[in-house]
């Protein structure tokens, strides 16, 4: 077994699902060239909702061509599959895939046994069209629920495998099924923050011996009938008159909510010596990564203290002073408070060189839930590839409170970037990586 000091981790495949497309492509264009992904809500009814405007992935049907390049026996599976899966537990699915074929012929380069995937998610609910046929055979006389016809009558009208569709644990064992990895495999429920633990955990995983190449990745959505009704209950979500599409303004004076999407992306990480073997294509490292939490007495999260300590325990670990830095990429919310814990936060960890450009993709296409961060991340690594920074969209005149440099059109993208992303509970991850043309 090789010292965690020797065994460095590289990223050798990226796969997303997002509103601004499939492709990397699609997403990269679409952050360069200013393009929102946010409008109507189209898979579900608005009417009884204050909410009508949003961003989906509408570029992902479910098809099982979203799921890129097949072989015929997996195509065959996939498609079988998704019957069982919810659309997040699909959108997860497809962009492991994609990722997979990014990487190349890693598969079988690589024991089963020492391929693993660690996967995170939001909380998933249930859709209320699956309990439809049922509360319609407990309705008494007068039309109204009986709950006690529930059992008997309301429950048997269930789809019988209507559980596997929404346990957080599915889009891990799915892609582990489909792709025969057999090595450690793991699921993080932590909102926001899990995609950039899942990908700590892959690190760790790699680091100590225990696999070679891992799948990590996340999905999520906020645009779905009771997410959506959940957000407008406890966080500030951007409504009103005005074009939706400028809504969602990290950072800035004007900014009044997040906005809601879904999507999903994924990393293949793969210690380097092997990556080196095959050949791989290399788009970064991971250098650091941390994980912290803070909330009061009253479970009321501390966001500026979770960021702070997350993104100063990344870079120690990555033995990257702030100033080597080249940009940050915020989790950017653009609520009033969470905007401004986090700006708070990047000063108490970076001092002057928070001076740094910050972007937010969440700009374009709003809080994707679980999905959000590592869409985000991926947006960073190809702007190292391509050597410059998208701008903030959006954004006309920082928030005073905000002491943030927002990034702007022509900023070079530096060699090295740290992600943040946070919970409302204040649970924190951070990621700094490390573009490959600088470490190789």
């Amino acid at each position: 077994m090789s010292s965690s000091a020797a065994r460095r981790v590289v990223i050798t495949g990226i796969g997303v699902v997002c509103p601004l497309g499939l492709a990397l492509d699609d997403l990269w264009t679409g952050l360069v060239g200013g393009r929102s992904g946010v409008g109507l809500i189209s898979s579900f009814a608005t009417g009884g909702i204050p909410l009508h405007h949003g961003a989906e992935a509408l570029g992902f049907t479910g098809d099982i061509a979203d799921f890129g390049p097949l072989d015929g026996e997996k195509k065959k599976a996939i498609r079988k599959g998704c019957k069982v899966m919810c659309r997040e537990s699909q959108m997860a699915v497809a962009a492991a895939q994609r990722a997979l074929h990014d990487a190349g012929d890693a598969t079988t380069h690589h024991a089963p046994e020492r391929f693993g995937c660690v996967f995170g998610s939001d909380y998933m609910l249930t859709l209320p069209d699956d309990f439809t046929a049922g509360v319609a055979k407990c309705r008494d006389a007068d039309g109204r629920f009986d709950f006690r016809m529930w059992a008997t009558d309301g429950m048997p009208q269930l789809t019988p495998l209507w559980l596997l569709k929404y346990l957080p644990n599915m889009p891990a064992s799915h892609i582990a099924i489909y792709n025969d990895l057999r090595g450690p495999s793991n699921s993080l429920t932590l909102r926001e923050a899990s995609g950039h633990l899942a990908v700590g955990e892959a690190v760790v995983t790699i680091q100590r011996g225990a696999a070679d190449i891992m799948v990590a990745g996340a999905t999520g959505t906020r645009v779905h009938p009771m997410k959506t009704v959940h957000a407008l209950q406890s966080e500030q979500v951007a409504t009103g008159d005005g074009d939706p599409t400028t809504w969602s303004r990290p950072f800035d004076a004007g900014r009044h909510g997040m906005v809601l999407g879904e999507g999903a992306a994924v990393l293949v990480l793969e210690e380097l010596s092997r990556a080196e073997a095959r050949g791989a294509r290399i788009y970064g490292e991971v250098i650091g990564h941390a994980a912290r939490s803070a909330a009061d007495r009253s479970g009321i999260g501390r966001r500026r203290q979770a960021i702070g300590l997350a993104m100063r325990r990344a870079l120690e670990m990555a033995a990257v002073p702030p100033t080597g830095l080249g940009h940050v990429h915020a989790h950017g919310a653009s609520t009033v408070t969470g905007d401004r814990e986090e700006a708070e936060a990047i000063g108490d960890a970076l001092g002057s060189a928070a001076a740094v450009p910050t972007v937010a993709a969440k700009s374009h296409f709003g809080n994707l839930g679980g999905g959000s961060g590592l869409v985000e991340c991926v947006g960073s690594i190809l702007a190292l590839r391509h050597g410059g920074l998208f701008p903030l969209l959006n954004h006309e005149a920082t928030d005073p409170a905000c002491g943030i440099r927002p990034a702007r059109r022509g900023d070079p993208a530096g060699d090295v970037f740290i992600s943040t992303a946070v919970t409302p509970q204040g649970q924190a991850g951070s990621l700094v990586i490390r573009g490959w043309r600088a470490s190789a």
